[in-house]
């Protein structure tokens, strides 16, 4: 694997220190080997990105072959161990007035002896939520089952803070947690609690599924996006005996686990990951069983899809800063820090793209004089490591968990693609912002009940206003209809479809940011005889 690696790098070094030849190519009139400057400062950068995100695109290719090569080496659960053990269900909700009812009625539905389970509702909700909760949390508890609600005044620390005061009065020596937009099934427990049964087991992390995954385009990509991170990078990195990271929700803690490494800290947006690699690093075991699923429901709306990726983006770079010295000092195998490494710093690719896309204009005015096997030949190589390796990660996924129906996902990879591009922008900022040490709340992700195609959501409550940043998207679509336009005048038809990927991506997420929600609302107020006389223009 490494000697093909290897090979690899070499022919494709080989051309790039040719054209770098050909940039200081030798001045005819003087005799003298002059650089160009102008194009130094415009193809250094441009290699540079290029070559970073490609190194990331290997990546992904490697992650593919690890799950490929160690699949088979998914766990299977045992039997319970005897006797069961006492388990606490945290459920840590924020203002989730839509959802509330449908995680509380899902939870005592879930079939574990009473005696040995306790459910503790740690509500930090400011709205009318905290009265929906303590009402359902109060029928619940007449109705005989083991549920609590805690309270808390303030949000100090966010989610990790709520679960870390739930910690403190908790009586379980499992700790199983849910999000407010997750439906565990009645099984999940039974599923989760055999592999305890190793003492020095710390994780079970299950499979999240999709309520509304039909619901719409967005929700379409959204699903096959988190199918590669479950399949791919989780049953690449587990199987194959790498650190992976607990999703916050839908898995179950051993409480001495968490204890032992130091419990839930709030310096960072994912927790989840943070207190993960503390924990491994400790030397608990962390175990994926992707036969354990989960429903979850994915955000419909795109500027709560966009704070949801900004949040995971930003806190998987404050983890970066926080635990990657400390991994590299550990007597851990160098597999595991490069692997860590890889996975904790994955998302500086958005500021790259970001810079990519200001600098593709005076890169591609500058190669256009270079010639067409020389782009052919440098272009081709990086674009197979830095954008094919997307659609390949994400396709073998939707293969393995859809083996009849994935070739029918194929038709989202150029949303998905877009989609990633457009997300630029936003992710781009709160990174750089994860990089200096700017301080943010914790966004949490609104939902809105959406099960079905016909569920309306556009007046509901929680509804996000996108900012400045759409409008920088916009913008930068508009950018590339001109980059586009040249690549067509300079007859680069190969790179042409290349460009508009990226036009389609920063226009898409802009414009859903700034009229998604106007639109639906237009849409749903159009009076009741539009609706039967388009029914009959259609029966026609």
């Amino acid at each position: 694997m490494w000697s093909w690696l290897l090979i690899g790098l070499m022919v494709s070094a080989n051309p790039v220190l040719r054209y770098v030849e050909k940039i200081f190519q030798k001045d005819p009139f003087q005799g003298l080997y002059r650089p160009n400057a102008f194009d130094l400062s415009i193809l250094i950068p441009y290699f540079t990105i290029l070559i970073i995100l490609s190194l990331y695109g290997i990546h992904r290719y490697f992650l593919t072959f690890l799950y490929l090569k160690n699949k088979h080496k998914a766990p299977k659960a045992g039997c319970p161990p005897q006797p069961l053990p006492r388990i606490t269900v945290q459920l840590p909700i924020y203002n989730e007035r839509y959802v509330v009812d449908r995680l509380l009625e899902s939870v005592t539905r879930i079939d574990y002896p009473r005696e040995l389970l306790e459910i503790q509702v740690l509500d930090d909700s400011t709205d009318e939520t905290r009265m929906v909760a303590s009402r359902l949390v109060s029928e619940y508890a007449q109705a005989g089952y083991p549920i609590s609600y805690h309270h808390r005044p303030h949000r100090e620390g966010f989610k990790a803070g709520a679960l870390a005061e739930g910690l403190k009065s908790a009586s379980g020596e499992l700790i199983a947690i849910f999000d407010a937009d997750f439906a565990p099934p009645p099984d999940i427990l039974y599923r989760l609690v055999p592999y305890f049964r190793d003492p020095q087991v710390a994780v079970v992390q299950g499979r999240w599924t999709w309520i509304n995954r039909h619901y719409s385009t967005l929700t379409e990509v959204e699903a096959i996006m988190l199918d590669g991170h479950f399949v791919i990078e989780h049953g690449g990195r587990n199987f194959s005996g790498r650190f992976f990271n607990f999703n916050g929700t839908a898995g179950m803690w051993r409480r001495a686990a968490i204890e032992d490494a130091g419990g839930w800290q709030h310096d960072t947006l994912t927790e989840d990951t943070d207190l993960s690699y503390r924990a491994q690093l400790k030397g608990w075991k962390f175990i994926y069983d992707p036969s354990v699923e989960c429903p979850s429901e994915l955000p419909v709306e795109m500027n709560a899809f966009k704070s949801q990726q900004a949040r995971w983006a930003k806190g998987l770079m404050q983890t970066a800063k926080k635990l990657l010295p400390v991994i590299w000092r550990s007597p851990q195998p160098l597999k595991i820090k490069l692997e860590a490494t890889f996975h904790l710093t994955a998302n500086i690719a958005y500021p790259l793209m970001v810079a990519f896309s200001l600098i593709l204009l005076p890169a591609l005015i500058v190669r256009f004089y270079q010639g067409w096997f020389q782009m052919l030949y440098l272009d081709v190589p990086l674009f197979l490591a830095a954008t094919c390796s997307v659609s390949t990660f994400y396709m073998v996924a939707q293969r393995e968990l859809y083996p009849d129906t994935w070739r029918s996902k194929i038709k989202y990879i150029p949303f998905l693609m877009a989609t990633g591009i457009g997300l630029a922008v936003s992710n781009a900022k709160v990174v750089i912002e994860g990089l200096w040490g700017v301080p943010s709340e914790f966004v949490r992700t609104p939902k809105y009940r959406v099960e079905g195609r016909q569920t309306g959501w556009e007046r509901k409550k929680y509804l996000r206003r996108g900012g400045w940043v759409p409008w920088v998207e916009i913008a930068l679509a508009a950018y590339f209809v001109l980059v586009t336009a040249y690549a067509f005048s300079a007859e680069d038809y190969l790179t042409a479809p290349f460009l508009m990927l990226f036009s389609i991506g920063y226009a898409y997420t802009g414009s859903m940011s700034l009229l998604q929600t106007p639109v639906r609302r237009l849409w749903n107020a159009l009076p009741a005889w539009v609706w039967a006389r388009r029914r009959v223009s259609a029966e026609m």
